[in-house]
C-alpha cells in the first residue's frame, strides 16, 4: 500500500479500518454471547485467567504485527471489560438497549 500523501487520506484510510473492526467486533460480540449459554456464573463471566491469557497472546500478536504491545493491551482490556459488562447486564436483564431476538438464551443465574 502506497503511504497516504495527505491528511484527508490518512483519515479516510482510518475511517476505513474503523469500518472493518466495527464488523469485527459485532462478529466478536456474538461469539461472545454463545459463550454465554455455557457460563454458569458472574465469575464464569469475568473469567480472569481467560482474561489474561487472552491478553497475553494479544501482546504477542501486536509484536509480531508491528503494533505496540501496551496499545494492544489498552485496547484488548476495554473491549474485554466492555463485553464483559454487556453480558453481565443482559443476564440480570439491563441489557434494554439490546434489541428483542439478540439476545442469549434465558439463564438461570443472577450476578446478584
Amino acid at each position: 500500500m502506497a503511504d497516504p500523501e495527505s491528511l484527508s487520506e490518512v483519515r479516510a484510510r482510518i475511517d476505513d479500518i474503523d469500518a472493518d473492526l466495527i464488523r469485527l467486533l459485532a462478529d466478536r460480540q456474538s461469539l461472545v454471547r454463545a459463550a454465554a449459554a455455557f457460563k454458569a456464573d458472574e465469575q464464569a463471566v469475568r473469567a480472569p485467567a481467560r482474561v489474561e491469557k487472552v491478553i497475553a497472546m494479544a501482546r504477542q500478536r501486536a509484536v509480531s504485527a508491528g503494533l505496540t504491545p501496551a496499545v494492544a493491551e489498552a485496547v484488548w482490556r476495554a473491549m474485554i471489560d466492555a463485553f464483559i459488562e454487556l453480558e453481565i447486564a443482559e443476564h440480570s436483564g439491563r441489557g434494554s438497549h439490546v434489541a428483542e431476538g439478540d439476545r442469549p438464551g434465558e439463564r438461570s443465574w443472577s450476578p446478584h
